[in-house]
């Protein structure tokens, strides 16, 4: 049966993962479609940059309103790819595909979808440009290697939960916190595991907790761009984190920060979801300054207690 790829989101990796794995069986459909889904990506970064160019600070302008704004151009986008044969774009691309795909390398073995789909970019896309990086990181995300977590594909909450649950009852103990507040905290930093921080090569970082790495730690680090808050505003900044060798690395040397570091010392034994996020947030935790209200968020909501029950039962 072919895949269905009118409603996709060009800019989810998940969606370009799939058109990779089509793409390995070398069918002409799954190039054209990964070409529509580039041009998106190209078009993405036009309406970006004329919203950039706007005026911002209008009666309603917010970071709620950029944020829906953002995720209507790239659905936007998406649509003028896909209508009419779009720019053009998607054709050139579509053409880099097939000669990628049909040239054999020196060794004799065709180059991967990934090379392929570079060699478009630098093409079609001019070389520097917004546009270009966008879309090869896009790609990038797209073909690393499955979260270190080992989650299935489609993967939700209860997965999360039972994969770090022991290391969380561990963290518990030698803190006094409950445990589930070890997981939502994980959850909210990595999005359920979805967006673990990852070395170059795509291998997990299993830092769960995105704990930076200051001049006092000696250990490996991993370096990516973060969003702090600054006065309220958000800036994208390049920071280095640690890197553990398992999960169970990353939840002990979380509560030993906790135990061990003052700034921590109204975080220790705190039972009360509020008052573990709030303590957290005000011993400069995080700069986000929504952090605590979403951390509480997420420890009293439905989805993690949904998960909690099912992995009990499960393990009942």
């Amino acid at each position: 049966m072919a895949a269905d790829f009118s409603q996709i989101n060009a800019l989810d990796p998940r969606t370009l993962g799939n058109l990779q794995r089509l793409a390995k069986e070398n069918s002409p459909e799954a190039a054209r479609e990964a070409a529509k889904q580039f041009e998106g990506l190209f078009l993405q970064q036009v309406l970006k940059s004329m919203r950039d160019a706007s005026p911002k600070n209008g009666l309603f302008d917010s970071e709620e309103s950029r944020m829906y704004q953002g995720m209507l151009d790239q659905q936007l986008a998406l649509q003028l790819a896909s209508r009419g044969g779009g720019v053009g774009l998607a054709k050139v691309i579509e053409r880099q595909l097939g000669v990628g795909r049909a040239t054999a390398d020196t060794s004799g073995s065709s180059p991967s979808l990934d090379t392929a789909i570079r060699r478009s970019y630098d093409a079609a896309l001019p070389a520097g440009s917004a546009a270009n990086a966008a879309a090869k990181s896009a790609a990038s995300a797209a073909s690393a290697p499955a979260s270190g977590l080992d989650l299935p594909a489609g993967a939700g909450p209860r997965a999360f939960v039972e994969r770090i649950w022991p290391d969380a009852v561990e963290a518990s103990r030698a803190t006094g916190i409950p445990a589930r507040f070890f997981v939502a905290q994980a959850a909210l930093e990595t999005g359920w595991g979805k967006y673990e921080l990852k070395n170059a090569d795509g291998s997990p970082s299993y830092n769960l907790f995105n704990i930076k790495a200051g001049r006092r730690w000696s250990g490996d680090t991993v370096s990516t761009t973060t969003v702090e808050y600054a006065n309220g505003t958000p800036t994208r900044e390049s920071a280095r984190f640690r890197r553990y060798g398992s999960y169970a690395e990353s939840f002990r040397d979380y509560a030993a920060m906790l135990a061990n570091n003052p700034r921590y010392a109204a975080v220790m034994g705190q039972s009360d979801a509020s008052g573990f996020a709030r303590a957290l947030q005000s011993a400069g935790y995080a700069t986000d300054p929504q952090y605590a209200d979403k951390l509480t968020r997420i420890i009293q909501g439905n989805t993690l207690r949904t998960a909690l029950a099912a992995s009990a039962s499960r393990n009942a």
